[in-house]
């Protein structure tokens, strides 16, 4: 049964998926809708800075290895890609003008979720102490500065890729 990647599909694979995807299972969505993506391409596009890097991330149990995981925001910037490629944008056009910092962003917003978590996992293994609550409003709040960060990082990158592209549609 084929599904539609709409918002709401993409939303929920994103919260199923907080740790992320691997390239098997980004390829089943876009089969399940219907959507050719090889893994070649999928590929591709990591090494042409189009997606980001896949994070190493050891198996759960003893001597079982690790896997290669991406975001799973990375379905979301296939699907751009491939509506961009679809409007004749070139493969640099993309790189240069649209997805230039995307993935970058996306990094950081991971990379503070992961500082958030560890802040807090040391915070709960110390919540009778009498700090942690003071500590705690300055997560919150730290936080909120990073959301913020990341959503004027995000919407001063939408407005420079939106001027590239009045500028080529003038050009």
């Amino acid at each position: 049964m084929a599904r539609e990647l709409d918002d709401a599909v993409l939303a929920k694979i994103e919260k199923d998926h907080p740790e992320g995807l691997s390239s098997q299972q980004i390829l089943e969505v876009f089969r399940d809708a219907n959507v050719k993506l090889s893994e070649a391409t999928l590929r591709k596009y990591v090494q042409q800075g189009l997606l980001p890097r896949s994070v190493r991330v050891g198996k759960k149990g003893k001597h079982q290895g690790s896997q290669g995981l991406y975001p799973a925001s990375v379905i979301r910037q296939v699907i751009r890609i491939r509506d961009m490629m679809a409007q004749n944008l070139t493969i640099e056009q993309i790189q240069t003008e649209i997805l230039f910092v995307r993935g970058d962003i996306e990094e950081l917003e991971r990379t503070l979720g992961k500082v958030f978590e560890a802040l807090e996992g040391v915070l709960e293994e110390r919540e009778d102490e009498p700090a942690s609550r003071a500590i705690t409003t300055e997560i919150r709040g730290a936080r909120r500065l990073a959301s913020e960060l990341v959503d004027k990082l995000t919407a001063i990158e939408s407005r420079l890729i939106a001027r590239a592209e009045l500028a080529r549609d003038v050009g």
